[in-house]
């Protein structure tokens, strides 16, 4: 079964493919879709939309996972992060593909034990996970496999 884990963001979003077998798992690809911070806000989420989908149509995945907002202080940020996370959700919709969402602290729990670990700690622990041989690099690539590791980790597939 292939995961995909997304780390939304309007201007760089993280993406992480996996294939799960059980307790095995395997990084098939990930990355970042980075929208140019210039653009208007609604070419920043068509890019998302577009890069998005293209990443589902290559990898055909079989469920979506994706991290809930965070409310701070700032409503601003978070409805304009909801405008970010919007955009995969109807990705998955639109290819009929389960969607499940996670907090930041769950995440952080199914991937090293503790809900309030730091991003660096979530990253080394998806190296070991995935028996990489090096860090996934950017930290918000790091994240979304984080996010894919956590529905199999919660989901026992």
């Amino acid at each position: 079964m292939k995961i995909i884990g997304i780390d939304p963001g309007l201007v760089c979003t993280g993406f992480g493919v996996i294939d799960s077998s059980g307790n095995n798992l395997k990084v098939i690809d990930f990355g970042i879709i980075k929208a140019d911070p210039k653009d208007s806000l609604s070419q920043r989420l068509k890019t998302i939309y577009d890069d998005v989908k293209e990443i589902v149509e290559m990898y055909k995945p079989s469920v979506m996972s994706i991290e809930e907002v965070f409310y701070g202080k700032n409503v601003k940020s978070a409805l304009l992060l909801g405008h970010a996370r919007a955009v995969p959700m109807v990705v998955s919709a639109n290819y009929n593909m389960p969607l499940y969402e996670f907090s930041s602290r769950k995440i952080k729990q199914s991937i090293t034990g503790n809900g309030n670990a730091t991003k660096e700690q979530v990253q080394f622990m998806v190296k070991n996970i995935l028996l990489m041989d090096s860090l996934p690099q950017p930290l918000d690539a790091s994240d979304a496999l984080a996010i894919a590791i956590c529905y199999n980790r919660n989901f026992k597939i």
